[in-house]
């Protein structure tokens, strides 16, 4: 491809120099001196070495530049390859680093409802627990205020019946004026209390 370019690039050059050199050889001839080489006379002599030259050049060129062009060209596309090849392997290494990622942050967000779930119903055991043994508690505090109020209660009913007794003799003593005897007035007590049971 290079070669074929070279090849048009050289003969193009060589018609061009041809198509020009009658005119200007002419246009020296009419100023009066003319140069050697617009001398119509060795046209034929130059056109040789300037074929003999453009053909060494073009020799030289397809033999040494070239190749080390194409060589050149090559290696740049060799390089851009290898580039394009790393950067797509690292593309697919990024990809699956962030398929790593996405994996790790969704069994880390798992992990975490997990911990959270379990915290939750150690929480709740735990409330359940205390609930529990504070009902225990105040169940056993109940019954032990229950029993201490039995327990002064007997007295204090003993202790209220013999004022009621005494009140009883004094109202009717005020009252009516009668002399009631503490046997008379607790039977009236009992029965008064009878009554209302």
């Amino acid at each position: 491809m290079m070669a074929a370019q070279a090849r048009s690039i050289l003969l193009g050059g060589i018609a061009a120099i041809t198509a020009t050199m009658p005119s200007l050889a002419f246009a020296s001839k009419e100023g009066g001196g003319t140069m050697p080489q617009f001398d119509a006379s060795t046209f034929p002599s130059q056109l040789f070495w300037l074929t003999v030259s453009l053909v060494v050049f073009f020799i030289i060129m397809r033999n040494n530049a070239l190749p080390k062009i194409e060589e050149a060209l090559e290696t740049r596309r060799r390089k851009i390859d290898d580039d394009l090849d790393r950067a797509s392997a690292h593309r697919e290494e990024a990809e699956a680093a962030m398929a790593a990622y996405e994996n790790a942050l969704a069994e880390a967000a798992e992990q975490a409802k997990a911990i959270h779930r379990e915290v939750a119903q150690e929480i709740a055991e735990s409330a359940t627990v205390r609930r529990t043994a504070l009902a225990a508690k105040l169940a056993e505090d109940t019954k032990a205020a229950e029993a201490r109020i039995t327990a002064a209660k007997a007295p204090a009913l003993a202790n209220l019946q013999d004022v009621v007794i005494e009140v009883v003799q004094e109202a009717a003593a005020k009252l009516a004026g009668l002399k009631v005897s503490s046997t008379d007035a607790k039977a009236a007590v009992a029965a008064s209390q009878k009554e209302k049971a």
